[in-house]
């Protein structure tokens, strides 16, 4: 499949064999495999079902959006081009399309809009206003994209690069200074907080004025929120009866519990299991969720007979 790409007018569709994709704005998008496997069963099963998109730059086909049906297009038998629609755009343009094609349907992840905001910025120059009104976007949008990356400490942004620090994380990290995120950061994995644990971290981080406070803060993140937060119900409170520090002892413990358990089954979770432990684990998790409905119907009962006068 032979395509010539000097003389192709915009929006124009055309057949670009595989070989052929120049695909330098890839550093913009992360790579998902599981995407790219339905992507490939897609394929398969119904063919191509929307064009890629493409600009020129010096001749070469530069892809702008089809990243994933490229992908699985190359890894299958029998395929060996896809048809392109070209749009008249210069370099510029053609990293905000990379940004406003997908803002439907499947949108960019944060992460990816950040890196192509720092390349309007830092590489081509533009300020945060010109960068916004390219992108569709307001300046504030685009300060936090850039802020994503520019204030992180080398170690964070390394692991927001590899999947390894989620983006809501990574944005409550910046607002500590750098030179403090790497001491967050390994309290934030080692305890599996969520972000809005560590939102509530960052803050008592921010208040401390000793070194003292900032190492029990560190060292046990969940204990310092809940003396922090007024409204949590104490291990022991001299207000309750024997009774009613037994149940704010059970609550306590089993409120921590679950904080970690819905931290790990969003950002670990079957990353770390095996096949073998599919079928081990099924019969637990469905008995956790049968006794977190009971249990969720059984509080909401109990703290309605609590607001009765």
């Amino acid at each position: 499949m032979t395509c010539r790409v000097t003389d192709w007018p915009a929006d124009e569709l055309r057949p670009l064999a595989l070989e052929r994709f120049d695909e330098r704005l890839c550093r913009y998008r992360l790579a998902q495999p599981q995407l790219e496997r339905k992507m490939a069963q897609s394929l398969a099963r119904y063919g191509q079902v929307s064009p890629v998109v493409i600009c020129l730059h010096a001749g070469e086909p530069v892809l702008i959006d089809g990243f994933k049906r490229l992908r699985a297009a190359r890894g299958m038998q029998g395929l060996s081009g896809l048809l392109a629609r070209r749009m008249d755009v210069d370099e510029q343009g053609a990293k905000a399309a990379l940004h406003n094609l997908n803002r439907v349907g499947q949108r960019p992840l944060e992460l990816e809009e950040s890196w192509i905001v720092h390349a309007l910025v830092r590489e081509d120059g533009l300020t945060q206003v010109e960068a916004a009104q390219l992108l569709g976007r307001h300046k504030s949008w685009v300060n936090r994209r850039l802020a994503m990356l520019e204030r992180l400490c080398d170690e964070a942004r390394e692991e927001l690069r590899l999947g390894l620090l989620t983006p809501a994380l990574a944005r409550q990290l910046t607002r500590l200074p750098r030179g403090n995120q790497a001491a967050a950061l390994r309290t934030s994995r080692e305890a599996s907080l969520t972000s809005r644990e560590l939102s509530g971290v960052v803050d008592l981080l921010l208040a401390s004025s000793t070194e003292e406070q900032t190492s029990f803060v560190l060292d046990d993140p969940r204990q310092a929120l809940r003396q922090s937060d007024e409204r949590y119900v104490y291990p022991w409170d001299p207000r309750l009866s024997v009774a009613g520090n037994r149940a704010a002892k059970r609550l306590a413990l089993l409120l921590d519990c679950l904080a970690k358990m819905q931290s790990w089954l969003r950002y670990q979770g079957r990353g770390e299991l095996q096949a073998c432990d599919r079928e081990p684990l099924q019969g637990g998790f469905q008995r956790l969720i049968d006794e977190a409905r009971l249990t969720s119907e059984a509080a909401q009962d109990f703290l309605q007979e609590l607001k009765l006068p």
